[in-house]
């Protein structure tokens, strides 16, 4: 059922019982003014006609014929349009409208009360009249047939009014209901063959003047966003999934051909001499170790590819690098690493990320920070500049030249002398790129070796609008997620 004739059934039937009980209320108060007024004319005969009731009792009882009738005359005319009867000791004397005679009357009344006679209702009054010779009572009558007419016209009147109102309160109502929701037909003709799934087309942005009908378009226009966003991250999704799966099969593939290629040489030549298959095993663990170490750099990727931003909180920079730095130191006793970092420097950031920010950059410094005599040196420092957290890592190595400090942020760009899987700094632009700050690498301290500083900004903010570093570039991702800075 449409909503105008939901609204205009609605209001036929509420009308008509608000005249009903707006007539009920108005019959009431017509009764009660009716009334008033006729206790204050019977009030009023009442008090004329006193007198001449209390001097027709005393002439009653002095027994003057002549006296008592012309009193009684004289009582009948000063009544008027009333009824009047006086009860007295000896007698009684009515004239005038009255209920029947066999009709008994109230006692010890105070005022006006309803007596019925017959099919008739009447107003009367009492009034006690006391004399030298005794005492009786004055009764004042008055017929409520004018009354009871006046009420019968505002009930018929009453009644009409609440027969018309149910028709023309409900197609007033409808009428103005269709207009009413004109604007919330044309929103659902505009949006009726709209389909997210096979059409980018939305509707459009044009008020309508209806608060409520402009807050539900916002409403959709806000689901269909959300969908778009969906589906553009499940699309992202599956592209990162299809990615993955092309990069791991390419990148693997060398491996485990020279993998089998050892395995075929054990297998073939079982009495292989002991240095050549301890040299085969070493190969073998080798290609087993790069094999593992890209597996989790892929996945790595993959996460920092689909983390939302609801994973992202206030995170201690200074405490991720010396959790970092502690681990380097135990995995490599030989080798000197030392941090300066202030305490207390936070982002708002994803822990796992910056995590994995620093341990990579601390193992590309671990893998290419020799100095000639062999020995590995790595400074790792934290600071604040601004509204921005300043991650250092030096080295004293051969340092990147520059020529190549373009591309070794590259998926599977390694060194000529890398084991490595060629993702290590793959990931720390990503991570970079996904904290919404930048990596640059330059020259060390005093020219030697290389240095790579990360910049992040200290404050929250949305993530990257695409994120396809396991499918992309990092060139690419680098110069559309986050801008280059000089050191």
């Amino acid at each position: 059922m449409r909503l105008s004739t939901r609204i205009g059934i609605a209001v036929g039937l509420t009308v008509p019982l608000l005249v009903l009980a707006s007539g009920w209320l108005l019959l009431r108060l017509v009764d009660h003014d009716l009334r008033n007024a006729e206790d204050d004319h019977l009030r009023a005969r009442a008090a004329a006609v006193t007198p001449d009731a209390r001097a027709l009792l005393r002439a009653s009882s002095a027994d003057r014929p002549k006296a008592a009738d012309t009193r009684e005359r004289r009582l009948f005319s000063a009544a008027l349009d009333v009824g009047v009867r006086v009860v007295g000791p000896d007698a009684t004397f009515t004239g005038g409208p009255q209920p029947d005679a066999n009709v008994r009357l109230p006692s010890g009344t105070s005022g006006p009360v309803n007596i019925r006679s017959g099919g008739t209702s009447w107003r009367a009054l009492s009034v006690p009249i006391t004399t030298v010779r005794g005492s009786g009572t004055l009764w004042v009558f008055s017929p409520n047939a004018a009354d009871q007419a006046q009420l019968r016209l505002v009930r018929r009147r009453v009644a009409v009014t609440t027969l018309l109102a149910a028709p023309l309160s409900g197609l007033l109502a409808w009428g103005i209901a269709t207009g009413a929701t004109g604007p919330l037909r044309r929103l659902g003709r505009r949006t009726a063959g709209l389909d997210p799934r096979t059409s980018a087309a939305r509707p459009p942005d044009e008020p309508t003047g209806v608060t409520e009908v402009d807050e539900l378009a916002a409403t959709l226009r806000t689901v269909l966003a959300r969908y778009d966003e969906q589906a553009a991250r499940t699309a992202e999704a599956l592209d990162t999934a299809r990615s993955f799966s092309a990069a791991a099969s390419h990148e693997l593939r060398t491996p485990l051909m020279s993998m089998g290629t050892n395995l075929d040489i054990l297998t073939d030549h079982p009495g292989l001499p002991e240095p050549d298959r301890t040299e085969v095993l070493a190969d073998l663990r080798g290609e087993h170790a790069r094999l593992l170490g890209l597996l989790v750099m892929l996945r790595e990727l993959g996460r920092g590819d689909l983390v939302e931003v609801e994973a992202f909180r206030a995170v201690d920079v200074t405490e991720a690098a010396d959790a970092s730095v502690a681990e380097a130191r135990r995995r490599h006793p030989d080798a000197r690493i030392a941090l300066d970092a202030a305490p207390g420097l936070t982002v708002h950031g994803w822990e796992p990320g910056i995590r994995l920010l620093l341990d990579n950059l601390v193992a590309n410094a671990l893998a290419h920070g020799r100095d000639a005599r062999g020995r590995v040196t790595v400074a790792v420092g934290v600071r604040r500049a601004g509204e921005q957290v300043v991650i250092t890592v030096d080295d004293q190595g051969p340092g990147v030249p520059p020529e190549a400090r373009s591309h070794i942020f590259e998926r599977f760009r390694r060194g000529p002398d890398s084991s490595g899987s060629g993702l290590g700094l793959t990931l720390v632009a990503q991570q970079a790129a996904l904290h919404r700050g930048s990596v640059t690498v330059t020259e060390g301290p005093d020219g030697v070796g290389a240095r790579f500083e990360v910049r992040l900004p200290s404050t929250g903010g949305e993530l990257p609008g695409r994120r396809d570093w396991l499918i992309g570039t990092a060139g690419a991702n680098r110069s559309q997620s986050f801008p280059k800075e000089a050191s």
